[in-house]
């Protein structure tokens, strides 16, 4: 029996992974459930599975939480310092990091300094400080076990291949809603057409940043930190039907790839019962329906936020947390309309341009470099 802290249980992933363990009750038990502001739905999450801990960051929701669980065993905290608190329990195993965003460094840091096996959902956090986590993971033991389709893909390849060098890493990328379309059309693109994904049922935040491509970015910047990689060993290529997840080429030239129907429950499962594959009811790719895998290079003319990652990724220091920051208020912004669709471009592209490079940041420049990114990408976007 695994007992598991979910961090960001109401979020898309948080949701996937409760039904992963409400399918395999003798194999999981939930001892932490934490959410940012959608109180009822933690309220339902944690009469149903019992807890030990429940956090609430956003405080006024405390004594809501705190009121409909007061007849139930669970411990009800409240705010960013319980969730550090949480994430550094010792009554857990293995934590899923889906904190959307920046939000979770902290917490995930924490469940790294303790030595924890991290299911890790979360991109941005290796985006912003990944050279601090890979490093602190190795001095405390801790385990980093990919949850994104595509790392987890790239995890799966290499299950038996420690001693074989990787040539490189190919992260697959469905090109999201508007693959093939050019700026005259972009411009006119709103919220609710951007959030329409072909493949995947994705939270809001991720889909936007899947139709920009910055979510590919982002991906190859974690890559690069979950797998030691150097940036011109990681490529993207556009894989419309989101059946490969991603392939590994080794200095051979073998190429092992992950296949699959889009569908988070399966990393997700995976991640969570590592090293076992675990029997399910998921639904199953039939070669025979596909007729068509087809790959083409990804447009990063029109598609500027991919190429601003790639150049994130090369020049490294604290670009990347700088491009994530920016990218985080501008993908805000555009969901309640503030801004256009190539615009959220222009924000990434002007903030990196504008707080000082470092090369070798400490985390507390990463603290800061995110703070002046917000800001200044709020004052584009007349917060």
């Amino acid at each position: 029996m695994k007992r598991i802290a979910i961090f960001g249980s109401t979020g898309s992933i948080g949701t996937q992974a409760l039904d992963v363990v409400r399918a395999n009750p003798e194999r999981f038990s939930v001892e932490v459930l934490t959410a940012h502001s959608n109180s009822d739905l933690l309220i339902k999450q944690a009469l149903e599975f019992k807890p030990n801990v429940v956090v609430v960051v956003e405080e006024a929701k405390y004594s809501v939480v705190k009121e409909a669980l007061q007849k139930e065993d669970i411990k009800v905290f409240a705010g960013e310092e319980a969730l550090e608190q949480a994430a550094g329990m010792d009554t857990y195993d293995i934590m899923l990091a889906a904190i959307v965003g920046y939000a979770g460094l902290k917490p995930t840091l924490k469940a790294i300094e303790c030595g924890k096996v991290i299911a890790l959902a979360n991109k941005e956090t290796l985006v912003v400080a990944g050279d601090i986590m890979v490093k602190k993971a190795r001095q405390t033991g801790s385990a980093l076990i990919p949850v994104d389709s595509e790392h987890s893909a790239i995890f799966q390849c290499l299950v038996g291949e420690m001693r074989n060098p990787i040539e490189k890493i190919i992260l697959t990328a469905s090109g999201g809603p508007f693959r093939g379309k050019k700026p005259n059309f972009l411009v006119n693109v709103k919220r609710d057409h951007a959030l329409q994904h072909p493949n995947w049922s994705m939270g809001a935040k991720i889909t936007i940043d899947s139709a920009t491509l910055m979510n590919k970015g982002l991906e190859m910047i974690e890559a690069k930190w979950l797998f030691g990689l150097k940036p011109e060993q990681v490529q993207v290529v556009i894989h419309p039907q989101s059946i490969i997840h991603s392939m590994v080429q080794f200095e051979d030239g073998s190429i092992k790839a992950q296949m699959g129907l889009p569908d988070m429950k399966l990393p997700i499962q995976y991640a969570l019962g590592f090293p076992q594959r675990i029997k399910n009811s998921f639904p199953r790719f039939d070669f025979r329906k596909f007729d068509t895998l087809s790959f083409e290079e990804p447009d990063t003319r029109t598609f500027r936020n991919l190429a601003l990652a790639i150049e994130a990724l090369n020049r490294g220091g604290n670009l990347p947390c700088v491009m994530n920051a920016a990218n985080e208020i501008a993908v805000w912004a555009f969901l309640r309309n503030r801004i256009g669709f190539l615009d959220m471009m222009v924000v990434v592209e002007k903030a990196m341009q504008k707080v000082p490079f470092i090369q070798e940041p400490t985390l507390e420049d990463y603290f800061n470099s995110d703070a002046e990114s917000r800001e200044f990408a709020a004052e584009l976007v007349k917060l």
